[in-house]
């Protein structure tokens, strides 16, 4: 293995998810609680990350799959993301918190898909796998997790902006990174057809389009996830600010699950086939949206958080290894954009909307009503995961 440039690639990844874990899984609780946002509002503001990641990833791809070089792209975005999220920090009111979080979402977007591409691209000098520099990813997301539990815990949960505060700080750090990373400089393919269009065409294929379209279901119920787990815990009787320690549950099993696969990755995908892998991470979903209906023993909820961290790893994970098997290397920018915009992007974005109208219509006296809310997810999940089984078929890896 070729030591410095898997470091590189794994510190890369380890700062990008340290950002978004440094906020995403608790900043609702700040909108439900010190800010008193609705539900709606809550589903806008989170809203705005996937509003980015229908516009921008596209772009993104399309630049750095023919002029720019990869990592002055992604030193220019996280540099821009990184002042933007600590002007989101000091806005109180909704309208000013969505304008910075969607100028925010807008940078941070197209970093999603790139640093994917980029970790392709050198995987081979590496001498490593993707899982082996993905995992660095979901540790940073577990560590940073911990870290603002550990300062709650220590100086008090405040107003809730620390999480913004040190995002912003991370995203400044990568910024200056993303200069050291390794030279990635886009295919020298003059003449043809737009990546992005390549990319499109890739929906020709029955199986892609099968798993596009099961992962924009997935993605429009992982909301219930994402939005409620905080404040779901906290009325279970969860203090906030063992939050984010408590919720990192999820991270620590899917460093296990990832760590499994970068060993045995190509194991798992010949011996088990896309098919299964992909399928199972569905079916974790489904059952753990069916423990937190059942809503009791509180520790039964805290643990089954375990699954959704496997089924990261097994069904986005995966599925990231399945869109650049199925795409070539002078479009694999575009094609792993084309991913994020459908999942990230227009499944996220209408999962926000759907389930903070969800939250809010299935409120009684003021308070949520957990079980009906977590139906919801349970029947979708479960119908998503029999259509793929029924209808995917394992493609010939190459």
């Amino acid at each position: 293995m070729d030591w410095p440039v898997y470091v590189r690639l794994s510190l890369m990844m380890f700062l990008q998810f340290a950002i978004w874990g440094a906020w995403s899984p608790v900043l609702a609780a700040r909108l439900f609680g010190p800010l008193k946002f609705t539900g709606k509002q809550v589903g806008w503001i989170y809203g705005t990350m996937y509003l980015g990641c229908i516009v921008s990833p596209l772009i993104g791809g399309l630049l750095t799959d023919r002029w720019v070089a990869t990592q002055w792209f992604l030193a220019a975005a996280h540099l821009v993301g990184g002042v933007l999220l600590l002007v989101a920090a000091r806005k109180t009111t909704f309208g000013g918190l969505f304008a910075a979080m969607g100028l925010y979402a807008l940078a941070f977007a197209p970093t999603l898909p790139l640093v994917n591409s980029l970790t392709f691209r050198h995987l081979a000098a590496s001498g490593s796998t993707f899982f082996a520099v993905s995992i660095w990813g979901v540790v940073a997301w577990v560590l940073v997790g911990w870290a603002l539990a550990a300062w709650r815990r220590a100086k008090g949960s405040g107003d809730g902006s620390d999480c913004l505060k040190l995002a912003g700080a991370l995203s400044l750090i990568l910024g200056v990174y993303c200069f050291f990373l390794p030279d990635t400089r886009p295919p020298q393919t003059p003449g043809e057809v737009l990546p992005f269009v390549k990319a499109f065409a890739l929906m020709g294929d029955a199986n892609f389009l099968i798993f596009l379209v099961v992962a924009f279901l997935v993605a429009t119920q992982l909301q219930f996830y994402f939005l409620g787990t905080a404040q779901y815990l906290g009325d279970l009787g969860v203090e906030s600010q063992n939050l984010p320690a408590v919720m990192s549950i999820a991270q620590a099993a899917q460093v296990l699950a990832m760590a499994f696969v970068a060993f045995c990755e190509v194991w798992v995908l010949r011996a088990i086939g896309f098919r299964w892998t992909l399928t199972a991470g569905v079916v974790m979903w489904t059952v753990m949206y069916a423990a937190y209906a059942r809503m009791k023993p509180r520790g039964l909820v805290i643990t089954s958080q375990l699954l959704h961290g496997v089924a990261y790893a097994f069904f986005i994970g995966i599925g990231f290894i399945y869109v650049n098997a199925a795409a070539t290397a002078d479009f694999s920018g575009s094609a792993q954009a084309l991913f994020v915009v459908v999942m990230f992007g227009f499944g996220f974005f209408l999962g926000t909307q759907f389930t903070g109208v969800a939250m809010d219509w299935l409120k009684a006296d003021g308070k949520f009503r957990w079980r009906p809310i977590y139906l919801v997810p349970c029947v979708v999940t479960l119908i998503s995961a029999v259509v793929f089984l029924a209808l995917f078929r394992d493609p010939v890896i190459r």
